[in-house]
């Protein structure tokens, strides 16, 4: 017996129609937040018609088009969960008419203020260094990474991230 396209439909039966298992729609949830079951007793997921053609919408643009994660979250913040369902259906007028609307009227650019600026940002103590792109002096030179450069602050906060990477890999070596 076939259920109406009005019904809700169970993560297997979602699975099974997308052709993915269902840890994967699980972990989709995770990483995609206009994702949202509806969840019943036991946390048993029940999908609406409109989160199936996003999740189809989603396979196709991963699947069959190659897109990353990323990429597809960034599809989903500029032009909206409508424009990658409709991807998926192949209807092409509703996919132009929402990219268009979406790309009409763009955000007035924001002045830069102290209110934008990162809360509470991290020096690299001087014992962390571990570049030296200069013999030795306190004061090197701007790096160029082609028509970008960074500055001092930030390669200390580069620095200070790598360091806290090499501190992580180091903690897990020892766990294994």
């Amino acid at each position: 017996m076939d259920k109406s396209p009005d019904a809700f439909r169970t993560i297997s039966e979602v699975a099974d129609d997308l052709d993915l298992p269902q840890h994967v729609l699980r972990f989709w949830e995770t990483r995609f937040t206009q994702i949202k079951p509806m969840k019943r007793g036991g946390g048993r997921r029940y999908y609406r018609p409109e989160d199936v053609d996003l999740l189809k919408g989603i396979r196709h643009l991963l699947y069959d088009h190659g897109y990353t994660i990323k990429g597809v979250q960034k599809l989903l913040k500029v032009n909206g969960n409508r424009f990658v369902a409709a991807i998926a259906s192949g209807d092409l007028a509703t996919v132009e008419a929402l990219a268009a609307a979406s790309h009409e009227e763009p955000p007035p650019p924001k002045a830069a203020s102290d209110e934008d600026q990162i809360v509470g940002r991290a020096k690299a103590p001087a014992s962390r260094r571990f570049f030296s792109f200069v013999g030795g002096t306190d004061d090197p030179p701007e790096i160029s990474l082609g028509k970008t450069s960074v500055g001092k602050e930030d390669r200390a906060l580069l620095q200070e991230a790598l360091y806290d990477l090499l501190e992580c890999k180091r903690l897990l070596d020892q766990v294994r």
